[in-house]
């Protein structure tokens, strides 16, 4: 019999190998010596000690998964149990239960890890269906608005997964949101499409009266007319960018032909005008000498014989009127102050009413001069000083009633 720490061979060939359960039998050897035996079988409980480490080491070393390790653990323990091997096989079933509690540590992280990852995950899913059911309640931006849907149905498809009831709720808000949006921003457009449809009734009938008017030769009224219908027109809104520009066109086309034809007659009836424009300048001139105004009497008879004369002579040219109008009427303007001032003058009744207010003014001075004269001898000081300062205002306004009375004479 020959024998080992961890097992022996018996007299009938038998090999045993101890455990912590005791003996088991784990071959026979008929041939050769027992210590070939012995080794034989420790070669093989190094393969298993090789395997064993093998596996430690992608255990340790690589990101084996978790179940896949388990597994691998498991395989080799059922071959460590029913090993026909002769070592210390107890010290291999200790490393591969170490071994299994390593993995089960990592399975642990690894749970915990993928719960944060569906928790952020949810997160972000929320926020992403929050955004969606916002654009879809509120925006009015449609092209923005259905790009970002898009982006955001992207960012659902990149993010990881949650729970699969969690996800089909999410994802069904976010399908809803999309829907939303897309029937408001169709009734959007609907409507539009109607409001487009009635201001392009609108401006066709604008257009209809602008070109009936292009050819009519009402200078005035027409010309009023045509800022009334671009009034109409502006207020109107927009039609559809392909019939807004035809019909601003058949607008602008019936508008500039009224107007040119309006500026070819003005422009013909004003080189006619230039001989009354050089008339006018000729009695312009004449009026002018009037100034300043001296005697209101000679100058207003003066200006009317010139406004005789100016109202023959005939229009002018429409650049030159209002010069030729407003130098005219400065000088009328200021004859007639001059007039009024030369009334005002010789109105007896504004003079007799300057004259009574002197009267009033020096009877009133003379009082409070007796006044005065009355506390100044009894020595009261105070009547003393409101005599003074009634008698300075007084005869304040004696000046300057006196200066307007001296404008009568």
């Amino acid at each position: 019999m020959s024998t080992d720490p961890w097992g022996r061979v018996d007299e009938d060939g038998t090999v045993y190998v101890r455990t912590a359960e005791g003996e088991r039998a784990v071959g026979s050897w008929q041939a050769g010596e027992p210590e070939e035996a012995l080794a034989y079988y420790r070669r093989k409980f190094d393969e298993l000690a090789g395997q064993v480490q093998l596996l430690e080491q992608r255990v340790r070393g690589t990101d084996l998964a978790p179940a896949q390790a388990e597994a691998s653990i498991a395989k080799l323990r059922e071959s460590v149990t029913d090993a026909h091997a002769v070592g210390d096989l107890g010290s291999l079933q200790d490393r591969l239960t170490a071994l299994s509690e390593l993995v089960g540590k990592r399975r642990e992280e690894l749970r915990a890890a993928r719960d944060q990852a569906r928790t952020h995950a949810r997160e972000v899913k929320e926020r992403i269906v929050a955004e969606a059911e916002r654009i879809a309640e509120e925006t009015t931006h449609w092209k923005s608005g259905g790009e970002r849907l898009r982006q955001l149905v992207e960012e659902w498809k990149a993010a990881e997964r949650v729970d699969r009831a969690t996800e089909a709720t999410l994802w069904k808000r976010l399908s809803t949101a999309r829907t939303a949006f897309a029937k408001r921003r169709k009734a959007y457009f609907s409507s539009l499409d109607q409001q487009r449809d009635a201001v392009r009734g609108t401006k066709e009938r604008i257009v209809g009266e602008a070109e009936a008017l292009a050819g009519s030769t009402d200078w005035n009224a027409t010309a009023a007319a045509y800022r009334e219908l671009m009034r109409e027109w502006k207020a109107a809104g927009r039609a559809s960018r392909e019939v807004e520009d035809e019909l601003w066109a058949r607008f602008k086309g019936a508008q500039d032909q009224f107007f040119q034809a309006r500026s070819a007659v003005f422009a013909e009836r004003d080189a006619s005008f230039a001989a009354n424009a050089e008339v006018k300048e000729a009695l312009l001139a004449e009026a002018e000498k009037l100034l300043p105004v001296t005697d209101a009497r000679s100058a207003r008879s003066t200006l009317r014989g010139i406004l005789e004369r100016w109202e023959a002579a005939g229009p002018v040219p429409r650049d030159q009127r209002d010069r030729l109008e407003g130098g005219l009427r400065k000088v009328d303007d200021a004859v007639r102050r001059a007039e009024e001032a030369e009334w005002k003058r010789s109105n007896p009744e504004a003079r007799a009413r300057a004259q009574d207010t002197v009267n009033q003014l020096l009877k009133s001075i003379g009082q409070l001069e007796t006044r005065l004269a009355k506390a100044q001898a009894a020595g009261r000081d105070k009547d003393v000083k409101e005599a003074e300062e009634a008698l300075s205002a007084r005869r304040s306004w004696l000046q300057e009633a006196e200066r307007t009375l001296a404008e009568f004479s």
